[in-house]
């Protein structure tokens, strides 16, 4: 199955706009979803804040409506708030679980009819940290330790309807890290992946023929100390 019309949450960065640049190299078509507008002037983009699950089907009509029926969806946004839990400001909290799980869940409740009409594939991005609890991460293990429950469920739900995979990436050299206290920026020996290697196995994903699964990818750098 070739990669054709795929929409990218969390598209104009990070992993997600790495994933929009692999399907391009792949010969597809691709368009962000995202708060901020892709660097890359020749990539599509749907402005959308995820935090509102509700915004999820009117973004995915305007990703067709711009590139055509899509055949893949891929959930790459994705936040965090670090700290000890009485610390970390409850909005702040939320807004992770949110944009990670909600979010999550919103797009792939509407794009569950798109994929089902074109035959296509929906890849969730979880994390290592879905599968291994870290201290002063409260927020970010419990989002993705949902996703993981959830992706897992939904690839029942769906079995022979449309492609479900999902994706456990370790440590990426992305701008996920800006911004945060110093305790919590990996450290200066970190080994993190490039980006692009991971994207390299969601193009893979989403690239099967039809009615071959590939449930569960993990992609981390070999010295990933959240795995496993």
């Amino acid at each position: 199955m070739s990669v054709e019309r795929v929409a990218v949450t969390g598209g104009a960065s990070g992993l997600g706009a790495a994933v929009v640049a692999a399907v391009r190299k792949a010969g597809g078509t691709a368009i962000a979803l995202d708060r901020q507008q892709p660097t890359d002037s020749e990539a599509g983009w749907v402005e959308v804040d995820l935090s509102d699950p509700a915004a999820a089907e009117t973004a995915l009509a305007s990703a067709e409506n711009a590139i055509g029926p899509l055949t893949g969806v891929v959930t790459a946004a994705g936040i965090d708030a670090c700290g000890r839990i009485e610390d970390v400001e409850l909005a702040d909290w939320v807004r992770v679980i949110s944009v990670n799980l909600v979010g999550t869940a919103a797009i792939a409740r509407a794009a569950v009819p798109r994929l089902e009409r074109s035959h296509g594939r929906l890849v969730t991005v979880a994390s290592t940290l879905g599968l291994r609890a870290l201290s002063d991460a409260t927020a970010y293990c419990a989002s993705k330790f949902g996703v993981v429950g959830f992706s897992r469920a939904l690839a029942v739900e769906t079995a022979g309807r449309l492609g479900v995979t999902m994706l456990i990436p370790g440590g990426m050299q992305t701008a996920f890290f800006d911004g945060r206290p110093e305790q919590y920026k990996p450290g200066p020996d970190a080994v993190l992946n490039d980006p692009a290697n991971v994207a390299d196995a969601v193009v893979y994903a989403l690239s099967q023929p039809r009615g071959v699964e590939i449930r569960e990818l993990v992609v981390c750098p070999s010295v990933e100390p959240s795995w496993p």
